[in-house]
């Protein structure tokens, strides 16, 4: 299963509506939570989804809308005594607040919490695959994150019948490489692996677009609308429509909007004005929905 669960899509104040920030990343075996605000323990307790799995978090910055509810998330990742390490990743400029939330309340620290500061050339491996990180351009230190999955092989069965391979003798060449004089690449194709990018508060800059190249989801922050334009470039931060843009320039299968203002009432809006930039899928996040990865290409064509 592989499916984005969002948690929140408010911006710096939650509404009657719409949480706090909170995004979780389903990918197979591989649960990976980013930025959770306030609230997020109870939204997961809404979405059904228990803390056991989570073995990374990633923090975009400190801002109180995307970090005040990871002491919730830890103390609770403490209270189920998870039996794997967490791994939190955060701007490494701003352990001082990494440390006020990692110890905010006494409680028993029953759990294995590794810190992992964000910098330059940050790269981690998941069950999922590459973790990266690159600095955005906000009005804090800010940093985006990638999920990339490595390429695999898909066996053409036609190419096998050509060889003569069959039965226990696939599995046999899958494992090897190799057997006898036929290749694993002479009977299969490159698989491309998917990719995942979360990109938050920030002004267009490269790495907006580095971050999202070909992903197969970007998730990514449409605070205002382009009549407000002038004030998104000021507070570092992106227009639905610029949003779509980049997702349109950087050729993304499936785009996820979300991070809005409480100064509009109407969503919708955010979909015309991204339809404007952008002729693939767009989805305008809500509360605890979910949204699936999009299927997997089967070839690099």
């Amino acid at each position: 299963m592989r499916e984005l669960i969002v948690l929140g899509t408010a911006s710096q104040v939650p509404t009657r509506h719409r949480n706090h920030n909170g995004y979780l990343l389903r990918w197979d075996d591989e649960v990976i939570l980013f930025d959770p605000g306030e609230g997020t323990q109870r939204q997961m307790l809404l979405a059904g989804q228990a803390v056991t799995p989570l073995k990374h978090i990633c923090i975009t910055h400190f801002h109180g809308d995307h970090s005040l509810g990871l002491p919730g998330i830890l103390q609770r990742v403490s209270l189920d005594k998870v039996p794997h390490p967490v791994a939190v990743h955060y701007p490494a400029g701003g352990q001082e607040f990494y440390d006020r939330l990692r110890h905010a309340t006494s409680y028993w620290d029953n759990a294995e919490i590794v810190p992992s500061p964000v910098g330059a050339g940050f790269a981690v491996e998941t069950c999922a695959g590459r973790l990266t990180a690159l600095p955005l351009r906000h009005s804090i230190e800010a940093y985006g994150y990638r999920l990339t999955e490595p390429d695999s092989r898909r066996i053409l069965p036609a190419l096998l019948v050509q060889h003569g391979i069959q039965g226990p003798a696939v599995g046999e060449l899958q494992r090897a490489g190799r057997l006898g004089e036929v290749t694993l690449e002479q009977v299969s194709t490159v698989r491309p692996g998917q990719s995942f990018a979360f990109v938050m508060d920030t002004g267009l800059c490269d790495n907006v677009y580095a971050l999202a190249d070909g992903v197969d989801m970007l998730v990514i922050e449409s605070t205002f609308l382009a009549e407000d334009a002038a004030m998104a470039a000021q507070v570092g931060h992106l227009t639905a429509g610029q949003a779509a843009a980049v997702a349109r320039e950087s050729g993304v299968r499936t785009l996820v909007l979300t991070h809005f203002s409480q100064r509009y009432q109407d969503p919708s809006r955010f979909l015309e004005e991204a339809r404007t930039e952008f002729a693939g899928p767009v989805v305008i996040a809500e509360d605890l929905l979910r949204v699936p990865v999009p299927p997997r290409l089967l070839s690099q064509e």
